[in-house]
């Protein structure tokens, strides 16, 4: 994106609304995205922050007046200038506390909305942390135009130290006191992971609302020196947004977490981490299975126009599309834990594959009976010229028939439907066999019913051939399933494990960090939340291990039925096969033939 573009809109009546085109922006990108948000007070100089992150000097509007500029949530995205293969989005977020708004509610959605997107947030302020602010803006903290001077107790300090002590909580259980410390609980709890840059006036108070179009010389080097740090961090620290799962969040997937929540607050409801993550599963795991067929389709009708082909080459680009659908249905759903969705695709699959091999055998038999009409066309216009009546006609027409068979053949090998073509083209000309073998009158009585036994058994040969040929491709289809059937259960597995993997490092991740926040409690003496932090560290344990041993179980039992359907699968062709051999080994096998049959 050259320029950002409006994200969430805010209506005249301020009710929120997600604009399509950038959403269309959203769903483009399948990459993983960092996402960084930036929130504060309105006029404070959020939009400089942003596009110095996007190393930009100009993108999102900045202020030369008291109006606010930013309504709703802006968004820039961009190439990640140190994760290759991830975009970078930029979230600037419509100032708090406007006076043209006059509502609070209103500063609470969007806040609220940016908590909820970005994988980092920046609280953006001016002047110093004081108490005041902390109350207010219930982080990446960039507190603007500070004048005063690093200490603490007379010790010199640093950003986060200053950070730290604004968050110092007061020992006592009065209510003033716990008034006091609820706010900095809170941003202790639920930013675990913080960091403060205090940023100098950047230049003479004049030249401010110019701050986008100045001559770099004429800025604050010490301003400079912060922003460039205050960047530097973000790039190297911010990380990929993920789900609580662990899922990484493309693009795509935030398009899909905007829509429900703002559907969400428009609607009055609170928005719900979970709820989003259901509904978006829901239509990601159905654009999984349309993106999967699609690969399979995609691979597949480039082979249909090369059709017909040799059974082996049909089934292995079967096996390697489909395969190759799974993957991508893989990489894009996500708690499909009871194999619904897998299911679909896989059935989709099934039967767009008996269609490739019906629109195969029909290209094929087409092609073979062209084939056959060329080669018997001189012989047909014999019989039409009565050439075969005749004495000793039976052996020409023998002949010239072996002759048709033989080229045909040859040139047919390698199609599907050489042997039923064959029996079809041997069937048709029994009428015309019998008429010249009665009218020829070299032969026999005896040497006629020799003659006609051994055609019956032509007939019947070919007959079997074409059986035993329908029985190699069962065969061949039911081996190819098979393989199919063991690598989904592989992938299966493999994105189990996956999952698992996720889990935990989320999991160590948030224990990690209770842990560290439950030192510093007990350093500053504060036993008593230490010690409720301790309940809260089991807690969070015993739901992990639960949610493990959930998602490890509705795993086991999608394994369980894809393995249950596949052998129903193959139960359905292996009968096939049964009866199909039944029927081969119940014809009578004929004997050997003299040269005058057909070979």
């Amino acid at each position: 994106m050259d320029t950002p573009v409006c994200l969430i809109d805010t209506g005249s009546e301020g009710k929120l609304c997600v604009q399509e085109s950038a959403l269309q922006i959203l769903q483009q990108i399948q990459e993983p995205v960092v996402v960084v948000a930036v929130v504060g007070l309105y006029r404070t100089g959020k939009s400089y922050l942003m596009n110095r992150l996007a190393r930009k000097q100009t993108g999102f509007a900045l202020g030369s007046t008291i109006e606010s500029k930013t309504k709703g949530i802006w968004m820039w995205c961009v190439s990640h200038p140190t994760k290759a293969g991830t975009t970078l989005v930029l979230l600037d977020t419509e100032g708090l506390g406007d006076v043209d708004k006059g509502d609070s509610k209103h500063d609470t959605k969007i806040f609220s909305l940016a908590v909820l997107l970005s994988s980092t947030l920046v609280l953006n302020s001016r002047g110093t942390i004081d108490n005041r602010a902390i109350e207010e803006m219930h982080f990446i903290w960039a507190v603007r135009d500070f004048t005063l001077q690093l200490k603490i107790n007379g010790q010199d300090a640093t950003e986060d130290e200053y950070l730290e002590f604004a968050l110092k909580l007061k020992l006592g259980n009065s209510s003033q006191v716990n008034n006091y410390n609820l706010p900095r609980e809170c941003i202790r709890k639920y930013f675990p992971s913080r960091k403060c840059f205090t940023f100098p006036f950047p230049t003479n108070p004049d030249n401010v609302s110019y701050l986008e179009t100045l001559d770099p010389a004429e800025i604050s080097k010490q301003f400079l020196e912060v922003t460039d740090r205050f960047c530097q961090f973000i790039f190297d620290q911010s990380q990929v947004k993920n789900l609580k799962d662990g899922h990484t969040v493309t693009g795509r997937v935030l398009g899909h977490l905007v829509k429900t929540y703002v559907d969400t607050i428009s609607s009055g409801a609170v928005p719900c981490l979970e709820n989003a993550v259901i509904a978006m599963s829901m239509i990601e795991n159905e654009a999984a299975v349309k993106e999967g067929l699609e690969v399979y389709q995609s691979g597949m009708e480039k082979l249909k126009d090369s059709f017909p082909v040799e059974l082996n080459e049909i089934t292995l680009e079967h096996q390697c599309f489909s395969l190759m659908a799974t993957q991508t249905f893989m990489k894009r759903s996500f708690r499909d834990h009871d194999g619904k969705y897998l299911t679909t695709l896989e059935e989709a699959i099934s039967c767009q594959f008996d269609a490739y091999l019906w629109d195969n055998e029909k290209t094929s038999e087409a092609k073979c009976e062209s084939l056959m009409s060329v080669l018997s066309d001189p012989m047909t216009e014999r019989i039409n010229q009565g050439f075969y009546a005749k004495a000793g006609g039976y052996d020409l027409f023998c002949q010239d028939l072996e002759d048709i068979v033989n080229q045909y053949n040859t040139l047919a090998c390698k199609e599907v439907k050489i042997a039923e073509v064959l029996e079809k083209f041997l069937q048709e000309k029994v009428a015309v066999t019998t008429a010249i073998l009665q009218a020829d009158d070299k032969l026999t009585e005896n040497e006629r019913r020799i003659c006609e036994e051994r055609e019956r058994a032509v007939l019947l040969e070919q007959e079997i051939i074409a059986q035993e040929e329908r029985q190699r491709q069962l065969e061949e289809k039911m081996e190819t399933e098979q393989q199919n059937n063991e690598e989904r259960v592989r992938q299966v597995i493999e994105r189990m494990e996956e999952e698992m993997s996720r889990q935990q490092q989320e999991t160590k991740r948030a224990m990690e960090s209770k842990l560290r926040e439950q030192s510093a409690l007990m350093e500053k003496g504060f036993q008593e939340k230490a010690d409720r932090m301790t309940w809260e560290i089991k807690e969070l344990k015993r739901k992990n291990a639960e949610v493990e041993e959930s998602t490890s179980a509705k795993y086991a039992q999608m394994i369980s039925d894809q393995q249950r359907r596949n052998e129903q699968n193959m139960e359905v062709l292996r009968q096939q096969h049964s009866q199909q051999m039944q029927a081969i080994n119940s014809r009578p096998r004929p004997a050997s033939r003299s040269t005058c049959s057909i070979q």
